[in-house]
């Protein structure tokens, strides 16, 4: 019994049961929808062919309603179930077949008459991929940064962009046929002699297809209410259904009236998105300030209670975690325990400035509180006016264990956006998206953060290496030396500043030619259409059409960085306790043997480690990341100059899991980490190396240029249950968290509140701990769905005292 928050009604509970005891199928009905309009559409614009992908989609794919259910909308034929999205890639879905069974985490199933369907279709796509394509792109040079796992980006050729919010406070207000009178305004107004206008044409009967597509949708959804209120047991069900028909012949074509018609509109859009694109980290919004005029409405006219709208709220919750998808096992190492990402923002500050709390904003933490899921991310804006009554229900939250909430800080984020050029009111008006990534919802272009993955260590022992693979001896670049010749430190600072200017370059080279490739082979025409300003421009988000778009690339492995520097500066240069030749000996042979182990030791003993406060090592990884984040100023995205505001970089730490799988192609490192053991997550100190407590952890974080990392400092910590006991523990860390916002302009920080026996017991009796939920990196999972490798990942991570 949760004795804070409350439980579930009946029926949620059983539904949440249910939803959680299901077969996690493979679904192939989109394949075959998207295979068929594709194949008689080829001479069809771009746009045109993916609005009736998508009209397809919706007006064919299997639907139902639960029967504990309030709201109405579900992605594939099943709960959970994950479409396949035969545009982006489907050479590792054939190929992987036989395998999602046998997966060590992330397992799915699927039917041999499945499997069948996806072969053959497979042979239309050859050749047609947005992965082909991208690859094929890329240059031969760029390519070998890809190939050998310096430079990952898999995730965005083998799916959607995402990364985003739309504003849904706009499409309450409007309903979907505000966006379509204004699109039947433009067209009326086009000049066809212009070739450009002909473009946005296309692009805005794409958008008209799209809008009715989704209408009959919900009209679908509402013929199945009526028909299921016919034969429904009883006379409160019968009501009920008829009232979610009511709702769906309304929404989210017409303006929402009430919260229960809000609610149902955003779930449906939220869920159209991802059936139009499987991008994921597409987000909510601040939920709190666009639904908060329909709740209060509502309750001071006394049409709903207090109790129906937390009940609606974990139903939207239950909904959200049914959207599902599956990657490819090599990716699924970057996103363990098959996350979405979905992220729902409240609290913060008006525009004006004043505390934007409100009643529901306690509510959505008791429904999420509720429904104990691990999906949607909840994220709350701190800023120093946050009251103390607030604080202590998100510390009561955190207590449950999900990794939940996560608190941005309105101190250094909203300063980070002005100084890139966001206006002061859409500054105040941010949102999370997906992990700790932040932009403005409904005028932010695709993939705020994301793009691709830098992996730090790696890149170190290639400097150290001349610009030559140390595991495969391929020369990559002109190197400044080989590190067995290296005199000074200095000659690592010059190594490291030439190859991170040339592997900075690489990325943007890369990520050009992914976004390029995704501009010209696919659309998201309604994700697009409830983005400003692109139907005032005429243009999707890919070409322009977004009020901002600026991008982050993700760097892997900071803390091992730091530490890296560190003992080389220490060990080898200036207490000479290692030589440059022994210690290159010991990494290319991962500190085997006798003298490899005492090697070893050396380096995790001796130098200063990134976590404690201490300025030796703190100061090594800015001046490393700083000299990065020049490089990274450089360059512009494929939208720079085409409309959006920005078009620049910026650096960013949300790695998800990639620690892991990039951890398991990187050789041993100067930190004395063993070769394939996970790298340091997020801006997180390595396992175990932070042991001067919390404080000095968050002291060493905010030493990093946070104010250029605008893509987000992810920071996860660990704290034991028994620490947050008594009032005067959940006073001390409310404390500790002021001060690292106010004092130390700390960017994000989440908590796993989980203890090393718990999670041991889990692994060993994974049936004891069914709804073990951890946070991972910028989202949470359930313990029990992720690979061995992962868990070890977390049960490893340093147990915090406060």
């Amino acid at each position: 019994m949760n004795r804070y928050f409350g439980e579930m009604t009946k029926r949620m509970k059983k539904y949440r049961e249910d939803v959680l005891d299901i077969t996690r199928w493979v679904c192939t009905e989109r394949a075959i929808f998207t295979t068929e309009v594709y194949k008689n559409n080829e001479a069809q614009p771009l746009a045109i062919k993916r609005a009736l992908m998508l009209e397809k989609i919706l007006g064919n794919m299997s639907i139902y309603i639960e029967d504990e259910t309030l709201l109405a909308g579900n992605q594939a034929s099943s709960n959970c179930a994950a479409p396949i999205f035969p545009e982006y890639a489907m050479d590792w879905v054939v190929n992987e077949l036989d395998l999602f069974e046998k997966r060590d985490g992330d397992v799915f199933h699927i039917t041999e008459d499945n499997k069948q369907i996806l072969r053959e279709l497979e042979p239309y796509w050859k050749g047609k991929t947005i992965k082909e394509k991208a690859l094929a792109s890329m240059p031969e040079l760029s390519r070998l940064f890809y190939d050998y796992g310096i430079i990952k980006a898999e995730g965005n050729i083998t799916s959607g962009d995402a990364h985003i919010a739309v504003l849904y406070e706009k499409v309450l207000s409007q309903g979907l046929k505000g966006y379509e009178d204004r699109v039947a305004e433009k067209i009326n107004s086009l000049d066809l002699t212009d070739y450009k206008n002909q473009e946005k044409l296309h692009f805005y009967k794409g958008i008209l297809i799209t809008i009715d597509a989704v209408k009959k949708f919900a009209i679908r959804y509402s013929e199945l209410a009526e028909a299921m209120s016919k034969e429904a047991g009883t006379e409160d069900r019968k009501k009920e259904l008829r009232e979610l028909a009511r709702i769906l012949k309304k929404v989210p074509y017409n303006p929402a009236e009430t919260f229960y018609e809000a609610v149902q509109s955003v779930w449906l859009i939220q869920l159209v998105l991802q059936i139009e694109s499987n991008g994921h980290s597409l987000s909510y919004g601040r939920m709190d300030q666009y639904l908060y005029p329909y709740y209060k409405k509502d309750l001071n006219d006394g049409i709903i209670s207090e109790e129906f709208a937390c009940e609606l709220l974990t139903n939207l919750w239950i909904k959200t975690y049914t959207i599902n998808k599956i990657r490819s096992w090599s990716h699924t190492q970057y996103s363990a325990g098959s996350p979405l990402y979905q992220n729902v923002t409240i609290g913060g500050q008006t525009a004006e400035g004043k505390d934007a709390v409100n009643p529901l904003s306690y509510m959505i933490i008791r429904s999420v509180a509720q429904a104990h899921l691990p999906q949607p991310n909840l994220t709350i804006r701190y800023f120093s006016g946050l009251d103390e009554r607030f604080m202590n229900e998100a510390i009561e939250l955190m207590k449950l264990g999900t990794g939940m909430p996560a608190f941005n800080s309105d101190e250094v984020i909203i300063k980070s956006l002005i100084d890139k050029g966001v206006s002061k009111e859409d500054a105040y008006n941010y949102s999370a998206i997906g992990c700790v990534e932040v932009a403005v919802p409904g005028k932010w272009g695709y993939r705020c953060t994301g793009m691709s993955f830098l992996n730090y260590p790696k890149t170190l022992l290639i400097a150290m290496n001349d610009g030559a693979d140390p595991k495969t001896g391929v020369k990559l670049m002109e190197g400044a030396g080989k590190f067995v010749d290296y005199t000074s430190y200095g000659d690592l600072e010059k190594a490291w500043e030439k190859t991170i200017s040339e592997f900075t370059k690489q990325q943007v080279i890369i990520d050009a030619a992914v976004d390029r490739c995704l501009e010209l082979n696919t659309m998201d025409v309604l994700c697009s259409a409830l983005t400003d300003d692109c139907i005032e421009r005429g243009l999707s988000l890919k070409e322009g059409g977004a009020v901002y778009d600026m991008i982050s690339d993700l760097q892997v492995g900071i803390a091992n960085l730091a530490d890296s520097l560190s003992a080389i500066k220490k060990c080898v240069f200036e207490d000479e306790l290692i030589t440059p030749e022994a210690l290159w000996h010991a990494i290319m042979h991962d500190f085997e043997g006798e003298e490899g182990r005492k090697i070893q030791k050396i380096l995790q003993d001796v130098p200063p480690k990134f976590g404690n406060d201490d300025d030796y090592v703190d100061h090594l990884i800015r001046d490393a990341y700083v000299t990065h984040i020049k490089e990274i100023k450089k360059y512009k995205n494929t939208r720079y100059g085409r409309g959006p505001i920005g078009g620049n970089y910026y650096g960013g730490t949300s790695s998800i899991s990639a620690n892991v799988g990039q951890g398991n192609g990187t050789m041993a490192t100067p930190d004395g980490r063993n070769a394939t053991e996970p790298l340091a997550e997020g801006c997180a100190p390595c396992h175990l190396m932070d042991k001067n407590g919390p404080t000095a952890v968050f002291k060493s974080v905010s030493k990093l240029p946070t104010i250029d990392i605008t893509g987000g400092v992810l920071l996860n910590q660990k704290i034991n249950p028994q620490l947050l006991s008594s009032e005067a523990d959940k006073t001390k860390l409310i404390s500790l968290l002021r001060t690292f916002f106010n004092r130390l302009d700390g960017f994000h920080v989440q908590y796993n509140v989980v203890s090393k026996e718990t999670l041991l017991d889990a692994q060993i009796h994974p049936d004891d701990h069914r709804d073990l939920i951890v946070r991972i990196a910028g989202y949470s999972a359930f313990f029990n769905v992720l690979s061995k490798k992962t868990q070890d990942d977390i049960i490893g991570r340093t147990e915090q005292t406060l």
